[in-house]
């Protein structure tokens, strides 16, 4: 870790470390030449990517299919100023393989929005950044 005035730089593995433990982050792309972000659920595959579980016929897939695209995540305690942000970039793909299709169904996130026609989408983790900020001391 690198420490920088209550920052602390987080390598890759802690990042993955980390992201393994919330349900939640958020995928950042372009949507008609302007930035959004949309919260999703994900997990982790064991190739350290991120997979998310949409409608196939979502503005989302037909956003980020093929494009580099961010996602982050985070975990805060506002009450001791502490927390820890990662953010993963890399390519977004839609999983096409049957057979992959098919073991994720088995091992992958679950859509907490129930769809029929559900596809995945790997974003690779080309790069890998976190930081931590821990407890800062004195008046806010």
């Amino acid at each position: 870790m690198l420490h920088n005035e209550g920052f602390h730089a987080l390598d890759r593995q802690e990042c993955l470390r980390r992201l393994a433990k919330v349900p939640v982050g958020r995928v950042v792309y372009t949507r008609q030449a302007l930035p959004a972000v949309l919260p999703v659920n994900f997990s982790l595959d064991a190739d350290s990517s991120v997979l998310l579980r949409t409608s196939a016929g979502s503005g989302l897939v037909h956003a980020i299919d093929g494009v580099v695209v961010a996602f982050e995540a985070d975990d805060f305690d506002a009450a001791a100023r502490s927390g820890w942000s990662v953010v993963v970039t890399g390519r977004a793909a839609v999983v096409t393989d049957p057979a992959e299709h098919e073991r994720l169904s088995r091992v992958g996130p679950r859509s907490w929005v129930v769809t029929r026609d559900d596809v995945f989408v790997r974003v690779e983790s080309e790069m890998v950044t976190g930081r931590e900020v821990t407890g800062a001391h004195g008046a806010a």
